[in-house]
């Protein structure tokens, strides 16, 4: 029996990190399961339509990141045969070196075992609710880029994105050139911070001329861009239940725009309760606005046998998401004794840290609005799940003493529903700071719990599992 025989490796995303990972420990002669929540490998950025729908190109679904996703795509493919693909399938659980792993189409359960597992379980947009955003035809960024990318269809016919960060350019600039009517690109953040971003944003010449494009290519198109705004309320037909405009401050004035959608976002936020249903320390990280995983250069995490790549431990990008999947898988055989390239590993860790200064500078470029909530009135939804209220959030800190998120979770139900915090976790978290004068960091952040995502009652168990 080799090394690599006694090694079970589990990889949790199928994304650029997830595929990189797959395809090293394949390399080194082990044979990983990779379970993912999407029928095909590609993660969000490389989202791949669904087998046997009328395929567009490529250079149409991904633009300029059409060779890199091809690329990807072809590198997982290639690993049919060698590695056991559990598509379509969402792990709920983990525990005893385990994943508890629901197959959707059937509801049913899997217990997989491992000895050692890569979570690249990836991000989802960070949302600062705004007055009306519940009505439909609200979608967040990342949703209205998967029904472009994945269902081949737009969220409205006449657009706007409003919020901050790369993506809301991205976004807009893809449903632009899809043929739908972009009415206008709200942008939070003032143009002033992203001059004085520039030159850490340099650091990457060829990431930062894509995003002078995307801005030129609208500007050029006919779509009005405006920045340091303050978004107001989104204008509805409540009878009729939908979107129909929508408001916002630029400078001292309150404009209007009508529209019959809206995508909304404030870049990303990492998905990190797999990782703390496995153990892992977390620690407040300033970039990110977020308490996350913490782990060493190479992706190892806190536990042993845990290891951690992509925007599920900082969000960093799908470049950068790669090389941590490949130097995450170097580790996990290292580790185990199998001779790796320690030359490649040491390159993949430059890579990685040359991209934190261009990743400080994203930040300042798009930075989060430090007066949201502040400016959040009583009335406002925060959870729509449990429809808590901004007003009753502070209520409960006043009038019970909660001062940390998940006491603030237990008084009020925040984070109690369907989404389980995902759409309402960083919003609450900024009300609860605001109310108690804390820094943000001190308030905490809401402790993962399984299901990690709701389960179907008629979730059939696993043989002797007693789930």
């Amino acid at each position: 029996m080799t090394k690599a025989d006694a090694i079970r490796p589990a990889i949790v995303g199928a994304g650029p990190a997830g595929v990189r990972a797959a395809q090293t420990l394949v390399a080194h002669g082990l044979r990983p399961v990779v379970i993912d929540e999407a029928p095909r490998a590609g993660g969000q950025i490389y989202r791949r339509p669904p087998a046997g729908l009328a395929q567009r190109t490529a250079r149409t679904l991904y633009g300029f990141e059409s060779k890199r996703a091809d690329a990807v795509h072809a590198a997982f493919d290639a690993l049919q045969g060698r590695i056991e693909h559990l598509g379509d399938s969402l792990v709920w659980n983990a525990q005893d070196h385990r994943l508890d792993v629901m197959h959707n189409p059937t509801c049913s359960n899997r217990r997989v075992p491992y000895s050692h597992l890569i979570a690249a379980t990836g991000a989802t947009d960070r949302v600062l609710p705004v007055p009306g955003w519940t009505l439909p035809g609200v979608y967040t960024l990342g949703g209205a880029q998967v029904a472009l990318k994945f269902q081949g269809c737009a969220i409205g016919q006449r657009v706007v994105f409003m919020g901050t960060g790369p993506l809301l350019y991205l976004v807009a600039y893809q449903y632009a050139k899809a043929g739908v009517k972009v009415a206008a690109v709200l942008d939070t953040a003032r143009l002033a911070d992203q001059l004085a971003a520039t030159p850490a944003m340099l650091t990457q010449p060829a990431v930062f001329a894509k995003g002078v494009y995307y801005v030129g290519w609208l500007r050029a198109h006919g779509v009005a861009l405006h920045s340091g705004v303050r978004p107001l309320r989104v204008l509805g037909d409540e009878q009729q239940s939908r979107v129909t405009g929508v408001a916002w401050q630029d400078g001292a004035e309150e404009r209007t725009l009508a529209c019959d959608a809206i995508g909304f976002g404030y870049a990303l936020r990492s998905e990190t309760q797999l990782a703390d249903l496995l153990g892992c320390r977390f620690d407040y990280a300033p970039l990110h606005r977020a308490h996350l995983p913490v782990r060493d250069a190479a992706g190892r995490s806190s536990v042993e046998g845990v290891y951690l790549a992509g925007d599920g431990a900082g969000i960093m990008g799908a470049d950068a998401a790669e090389w941590a999947g490949e130097r995450a898988a170097l580790a996990l055989l290292a580790d185990n004794g199998v001779a790796v390239n320690t030359a490649r590993a040491a390159e993949l860790e430059r890579r990685l840290h040359k991209l934190a200064g261009f990743r400080q500078g994203l930040e300042r470029a798009f930075p989060v609005p430090q007066d949201w909530a502040a400016h959040a009135s009583d009335e406002l939804v925060i959870c729509r799940c449990e429809n808590v209220t901004a007003g009753t959030l502070r209520q409960t800190v006043a009038t019970a003493g909660a001062d940390e998120l998940n006491r603030l979770k237990a008084l009020s139900r925040v984070g109690m529903g369907r989404c389980q915090g995902r759409m309402c976790g960083v919003a609450a978290a900024e009300i609860l700071a605001h109310a108690t004068q804390q820094p943000l960091q001190q308030v905490g952040r809401l402790r993962g719990q399984a299901p990690i995502k709701p389960i179907p009652i008629r979730l059939v168990p696993a043989e002797g599992s007693g789930a």
